[in-house]
């Protein structure tokens, strides 16, 4: 029971560290602040390197891709989303004769990320947060009929997923507001949390680089985002 009292405690306090260490990400007030990028589809603007100030350390987040989340069917702007990463990191060791798929997944499992949605209209907590559990619920039956995660696996995951569902509230985001989904960079024998800006953090590795992951695999939410991701990679 003390065990489990101690795990308990750690994830309080992780989660408490991350709502003050994402409120930092949101850089509208930051003296370090750079240039912006702005996604030409929406006209929303991103800064092109954000600072991670805390326990979590690392090197400038550098905006890698940047692209539009539509709905389809129906052609209607959803948010922009950026995606940042620490390209100085010294764990990444990408070569020329990786693929873009493996520069991808190869930086968020090794370099802190970040992705930034910006809606483009005001929406809620609750479709966002729908979204992302339908994601990591197709990805979790994915690596269940791959062999890649195990029943016991896929089990361990259900708490995390729970919780990340209930750090949403039932109120609105308004447009233009910003939604931080962080993940530090690993550490050895540590899994790593998913931090929510201004909710909360879920520990566990499968949730925190599985929905990074959804943005870049199969069907991608904006394919802008990826192709610009590609794009810049090219060069590393």
């Amino acid at each position: 029971m003390a065990s489990l009292a101690m795990i308990r405690s750690r994830r309080i306090a992780l989660a408490g560290l991350g709502l003050g260490l994402l409120s930092c990400v949101h850089l509208d007030a930051n003296p370090f602040q750079s240039d912006y990028v702005v996604d030409a589809d929406t006209g929303i603007e991103f800064p092109r390197r954000v600072y991670v100030p805390g326990q979590f350390k690392s090197g400038p987040l550098e905006l890698v891709g940047l692209g539009v989340r539509t709905v389809s069917f129906i052609g209607i702007q959803v948010y922009s989303i950026g995606f940042y990463a620490d390209l100085t990191s010294p764990t990444l060791k990408l070569t020329p004769s990786m693929s873009s798929d493996e520069k991808i997944e190869h930086i968020i499992r090794n370099s802190a990320v970040l992705l930034r949605l910006i809606p483009t209209r005001s929406t809620s907590y609750t479709h966002l947060r729908d979204a992302f559990m339908r994601a990591l619920n197709a990805r979790l039956q994915e690596a269940q009929k791959s062999g890649t995660l195990t029943q016991d696996d896929a089990l361990a995951v259900a708490g995390p997923m729970r919780a990340l569902k209930t750090l949403f509230p039932n109120t609105p985001l308004a447009k233009h507001a910003s939604l931080d989904l962080y993940v530090p960079a690993p550490v050895l024998g540590q899994p790593r949390p998913l931090i929510v800006r201004d909710l909360g953090s879920v520990v566990n590795n499968f949730v925190s680089t599985e929905l990074v992951l959804h943005y870049f695999t199969g069907n991608s939410p904006s394919p802008k985002l990826k192709k610009s991701t590609v794009e810049r990679l090219e060069s590393v």
